[in-house]
């Protein structure tokens, strides 16, 4: 059986007061355990920024890489062990700026990544520059005169690439977050799930509050049918005084990008696989073609 203590250990995160990653950290630990995924089990891959260092606060297999270079590694890992369970956790900044261009395409090849973003719409860890989900007109220390760009619209950019599992939670609404986790977990394919976080330090007008004011969950909204896709793009873009929470689009997967792999549909994941059938004439034709 798995339980909260087994994700625990002893090292104290060393986010703001008040920062909505706790939150996060919470409701992915529940979820886990209500899912019955162990430690073990689970590797979680992250790029650089404040809620990149949350595998550092629980136990589990993880890994830092580049600022938005989390998904070359998340996919690597997936396939050399197809069996087990991958995470990529990071903030819109390296998720929606420097990683955008790998998020399009890991979308469009749906590998079996759950993906969560941390969307405080800020880059938090330098201090407070406007991020890709800023909104135009944001002043920052890099737009003194408010920024001049409309923000990134990822939800909608998922769902346009071929994503079947796209949704969007809110850490003061805890339980309904642990169930958006837990079933983008159970989602046989790419699920992402876009995350505000309020960053009380830098980005002060997106409080708690402002949030809890706004927020509606879609499964409260009669008639919203997650299924209907082109109802889902329109609902992902929706921004102001209501803003959706919830499972924007569901549907069934097509096979993953590991599934189709010529080579791993053999047999079993390739890091249980014996290499004693690799002779020193395959290993040397190998090296002569990377020389």
């Amino acid at each position: 059986m798995v339980t909260r203590d087994d994700y625990r250990i002893d090292e104290k995160p060393t986010w703001c007061p008040g920062c909505g990653d706790y939150g996060i950290l919470n409701a992915l630990t529940r979820a886990l355990v209500e899912h019955a995924i162990a430690p073990h089990e689970l590797m979680i891959v992250t790029g650089i920024g404040c809620g990149s260092k949350l595998p550092q606060y629980m136990r589990v297999n993880g890994m830092h890489t580049l600022h938005g270079r989390p998904w070359p590694a998340a996919q690597g890992a997936k396939l050399a062990n197809h069996g087990m369970r991958v995470m990529i956790i990071h903030g819109d900044g390296d998720g929606y700026g420097e990683g955008l261009g790998h998020f399009v395409h890991a979308v469009r090849r749906n590998p079996g990544v759950t993906e969560i973003v941390q969307n405080n719409k800020i880059y938090g860890l330098t201090k407070g520059q406007f991020s890709p989900t800023s909104e135009k007109g944001w002043k920052t220390s890099t737009s003194p005169h408010g920024s001049a760009e409309d923000p990134a619209q990822p939800l909608a950019l998922a769902i346009t690439h071929g994503a079947t599992f796209v949704a969007r939670g809110y850490p003061g609404e805890l339980k309904h977050l642990i169930w958006l986790i837990g079933e983008a977990l159970e989602h046989p394919g790419y699920a992402l799930v876009d995350i505000l976080q309020p960053c009380v330090s830098f980005n002060k007008p997106r409080t708690y509050d402002y949030y809890a004011e706004r927020v509606y969950r879609l499964e409260d909204e009669t008639g919203y049918n997650p299924a209907n896709r082109t109802a889902a793009w329109e609902r992902a873009q929706e921004w102001g005084e209501r803003i959706p929470i919830g499972i924007f689009y569901r549907a069934i997967p097509g096979p993953t990008f590991e599934m189709l792999d010529p080579v791993l549909k053999e047999g079993a994941p390739l890091v249980k696989r014996p290499l004693e059938k690799l002779n020193s004439a395959q290993v040397e034709s190998l090296l002569a073609k990377l020389r």
